[in-house]
Parts: C-alpha cells; structure tokens; sequence
C-alpha cells in the first residue's frame, strides 16, 4: 500500500484527531467527536450481537435438521429484536445474600472491556476509531479485563455454581491466553509492527498463513483453539457447562444484566474473528494468485471492507460450525491439551519463525523487500 494509503488510514482516525489539538482548538467538536464515536460503537455492538445471535440459532437449526425461529418476520429474522427487548423489560432478580454493588459491576466490566478491544479493530482503510501503534498489545491487555468481570460475578452472586465458573473460567482464560499470545507474536514478527494496519499492509505480496510454509499455518491452528477457548465457547465452554453447573457465573443473572453478558460472548466472538482475518487472512487485502494478472485484478475489484466482511464471516461461520460438531472437553483434558500440547507448540513454532528472521535465507527468499 502507498505513502498516501497509509496517511489516509491515520487521518480517519478519530483518537489521532482527538489527541491532536482539537482539545485545545475546538473542545466542543473533540467531545461530541468522542461521545459519537462512542455511541456509534455501542449501536454496532448491539447490531451485531443480534445479527451473530439469529445467524448462530439458524445455523443450528440447519446442522440439527430443524428450522430455528420462523416465527417473528420473515423466517424469523426479528427474533434477535424480539428477544432483546423481552430481556430489557424482564424483571432483574438479584439474590439476597449477594454482594450488590459487585453483582451489578461485573456485566458492565465485561461489557466495558469487549467496547475497549473493539474499538482497536480497523473495519477498512477508512473505518478506524482507534489506530493506535501499540494495537496489538492494548488489545492484549483490555481483553484481560472480561476475566475480572467473569470472577466478579461469580463471586458477587453467593451461589457455588456461580463460584465454580467463574474459578473455571478465570483458570481457563489465564492459561490460554499464553498461547493465543505466542501465535500472535509469530505475526508481530514477520510484520515488525504492533500497528493492525501495519500488520495488514505487510500481507499486500501474501496472507501469512501461507506467506511462510507451515510457520503461519501452525500459528494460526494455535491461534483458532486459544481464541475459542478465551471467549468460552464449546468444545471449552466448561465455565458455563449446563449439565454441571447449572449456567456457571451467571447463573445468578437475568434480565438486563444476562443480557450484557450475552452481548459481550457475541462481540468477542467477533473481536477474535476479526483478529484472526487481520492477522493471518490479510484485513481488507484481496485474494491474489501469483501472476494471475486478470484474475488479481478482478479480485481487487471487490472494496476492501466487503474483503474484510467476507473473512470475518467465515471465521465466525466456523467457530459455529466446531460449537455445534465438537462435544464439551472434560476439565482435565481442557487444561492438558494447553499446558501439554498447545503451550510447547507454540513456543517450538515461535522460536523457528525467529530463527527465520534472523536467517538470510529468510531475507533473500519470502521477504518482498
């Protein structure tokens, strides 16, 4: 991508206009910019936590031989509409002898932190509320946020169940995340930047998934399983193991406040889809076929944000597809195949792609510089 690509990418970004001088020039401005970028995210949360929830009921259905909701709209395409408005007129039961202020902190914890990481994800060349050059690392630290509104939770709500998920989950996240960070770091290094749109336009010659053989495959194999693990869907969804626990942490919740849990499950299930097409599957970068000069060029025919969109659809699609194949794993087997298998993977695969870093063959041979 050219110079002057790269400087519209940072001119649409509303924090690099804010952190300029519009808080001294036109503070005005700066303040109705900040509380329109933040209402616009939260309305696209809510959009797309509806959308993923009708698409994932559908899905089922089909995989299961049924048809799912059919009967709110047209094939049931208002059923996301009609249940969140049951959950936010539903009556907001909170048991006696729980912690009150905690009880009601936890679900605007995880809510506040899935906003935080989502605002890191740029959409497009010309979409990006916060293309900050440390991404990668703020998003890493956000979403570590969730966990603490996931243990809240269960301990706020003075049920065992509640206690015993949330013990799940904290331990579960914690552990994964190690190697979620290491296949993260696989690209960090082959891009030399921590800036997603850097990241992205480092893959314009190639995706790394394939860029370099085997090394960005293995990457994002580790990648796939740790994110499904972090946001606590099955086969790993053993915080909220219903046949065990009831329904883990929240347990406890209902009305407004479950619903807030439902919508930060459904938004981090993009955030990782999103991560995982920006940092293996190119962003907004087309499909290019070596010298297939027509070919190439009638994928860059398609807008960058529709790539983008295409890739983030199918990664969401097969994270749907492993959670209605794949049983629950045991509690055991979750923590073996991190610790035993995952774990020494990725850190064998980290160590290989630093090496090819280092090696001329690496400089002379896959380097497009």
């Amino acid at each position: 991508m050219s110079s002057g690509s790269n400087s519209l990418i940072q001119g649409v970004s509303l924090s690099q206009w804010v952190g300029g001088n519009a808080w001294t020039d036109t503070p005005w401005l700066a303040f109705a910019a900040v509380l329109g970028g933040t209402a616009l995210t939260i309305g696209f949360m809510s959009l797309t936590a509806m959308v993923l929830v009708y698409a994932e009921r559908k899905i089922a259905a089909h995989f299961q031989c049924r048809l799912g909701p059919m009967r709110v709209g047209w094939h049931g395409i208002l059923q996301s509409i009609a249940d969140s408005l049951k959950l936010f007129f539903k009556e907001d039961i909170v048991p006696t002898n729980t912690d009150h202020l905690l009880h009601a902190l936890a679900p605007a914890l995880c809510v506040m932190a899935t906003l935080l990481a989502l605002i890191t994800i740029p959409l497009s060349p010309s979409i990006s509320i916060a293309n900050m050059n440390i991404g990668v690392l703020f998003l890493s630290a956000v979403s570590g946020l969730g966990v603490l509104g996931i243990l809240l939770g269960g301990w706020s709500s003075n049920n065992k169940w509640s206690l015993l998920g949330a013990m799940r989950a904290g331990a579960q996240i914690i552990s994964y995340e190690i190697s979620m960070t290491l296949s993260i770091l696989v690209v960090v290094l082959f891009a030399g930047s921590m800036k997603f749109s850097t990241i992205i336009e480092s893959q314009a010659t190639g995706w790394w998934i394939w860029r370099v053989p085997v090394v960005g495959f293995v990457a994002f194999f580790i990648f796939l399983i740790s994110s499904t693990a972090e946001i606590n869907r099955t086969p790993f969804d053993l915080a909220e193991g219903e046949s065990e626990l009831t329904a883990g942490f929240h347990t406890e919740y209902s009305g407004l406040r479950f619903a807030m849990f439902f919508l930060a499950e459904y938004i981090n299930l993009f955030i990782a889809s999103s991560l995982g097409a920006i940092l293996f599957l190119g962003g907004w970068m087309p499909f290019h076929i070596g010298h297939f000069s027509t070919f190439n060029h009638l994928m860059d025919l398609i807008p960058p944000g529709i790539w983008f969109a295409m890739k983030v659809c199918g990664l969401i699609f097969l994270s749907m597809w492993i959670r209605w194949t794949f049983p629950r794993l045991r509690v055991d087997q979750l923590m073996r195949l991190e610790w035993k298998i995952l774990l020494p993977i990725g850190l064998v695969n980290l160590a290989i792609a630093a090496c090819l870093i280092l090696s001329e063959y690496y400089f002379f041979v896959w380097n497009p510089l």
